[in-house]
């Protein structure tokens, strides 16, 4: 193995299980998405890894690609269709066996893209208003103004199932 794909492999040991965990949350808690957004995220990487210069924020570029990657996906019409199945569930909405109330993972997924791209690096990576910006290619007050936005309609969903 080449040196760059030896310095690719040792980066994609290190961080494969935190972008596999903020990718499933950008995905809204669906873990096969969640896979094929670290995919085309690693893919991108490495078609430019030999550009990257190691005292360069590998991280910060990474967690850009994942979220802009993750917000183009989720503008596909495909993603936009409902799922055929074979059968009817009992239970409209919900998995057999699941938990009526709502959980954050589901409040999350019906957050719109881009405001759950900010929550999440916000407060799920913990990065700072301008870490997050720049992440996103966006302005500070965006931030902070997604980031409200999302959070309260977190807390309307959430405190209606707890209402219920």
């Amino acid at each position: 193995m080449g040196d760059r794909d030896t310095e690719f492999a040792e980066f994609l040991d290190s961080r494969a299980a935190v972008m596999r965990r903020t990718a499933y949350l950008l995905c809204g808690g669906d873990w096969h998405r969640a896979e094929d957004l670290v995919q085309t995220t690693l893919a991108k990487i490495y078609v430019v890894w030999s550009r990257l210069r190691r005292d360069e924020a590998i991280d910060a570029y990474a967690r850009k690609v994942m979220v802009r990657a993750a917000i183009d996906e989720s503008r596909r019409a495909f993603r936009r269709r409902e799922a055929v199945t074979d059968a009817v569930p009992d239970v409209p909405g919900r998995a057999p066996g699941t938990d009526e109330a709502m959980d954050v993972r589901d409040a999350l997924r019906r957050l719109p893209p881009g405001q759950r791209a900010v929550v999440v690096l916000r407060y799920w990576e913990d990065l700072s208003v301008a870490e997050t910006a720049q992440a996103l290619g966006k302005s500070e007050g965006t931030v902070k103004s997604q980031a409200a936005k999302g959070l309260a309609a977190l807390r309307d969903m959430l405190s209606v199932e707890v209402a219920l």
